[in-house]
């Protein structure tokens, strides 16, 4: 079994690209991680690089930007490639199957603050209707703030 799952913040916006061809929704981001246990009371965190796909993608992008709050899961892939130089080299990453939004604005990166309670009101509005709660930016993704910079 591969199943990860993680919350962290963004260490910077997104990034948004189309495959040739397809034109298929590509975004990249990494994530820093707080580890739970820290040397010498310091804090500790892991840089996770994040690829997700499709509509999903394209609303990270749009929705997400640096030291906002996101949830990720999905799976550990590792890909390798030659570089120019003639070396192998070999990247690990995360593919998100599922992406939340957990601290966001009011889809303007440049705003720099949490909506938490508007959030939260919306959340308590589409549980009560019944609603899988997705923040309102389709079925399969809940939107989160980032503003991009380093939470730390």
């Amino acid at each position: 079994m591969n199943k990860v799952v993680l919350i962290g913040r963004l260490t910077k916006d997104p990034e948004l690209k189309f495959t040739p061809g397809t034109g298929t929704a590509v975004a990249t981001f990494t994530l820093a991680v707080d580890r739970r246990f820290s040397k010498d009371n310091q804090k500790e965190a892991d840089f996770i690089p994040i690829v997700v796909w499709g509509k999903q993608a394209e609303s990270t992008a749009n929705y997400m930007s640096k030291g906002k709050l996101m949830g990720v899961s999905g799976r550990i892939q590792v890909r390798n490639y030659d570089a120019k130089d003639g070396t192998k080299r070999y990247v690990t990453e995360v593919v998100a199957d599922e992406v939340q939004f957990l601290e966001w604005g009011n889809g303007n990166k440049s705003e720099n603050r949490s909506n938490e309670s508007d959030y939260e009101s919306f959340g308590r509005t589409q549980q009560s209707r019944g609603n899988n709660f997705s923040g309102g930016y389709g079925e399969d993704i809940t939107p989160i703030d980032d503003d991009g910079e380093i939470p730390f």
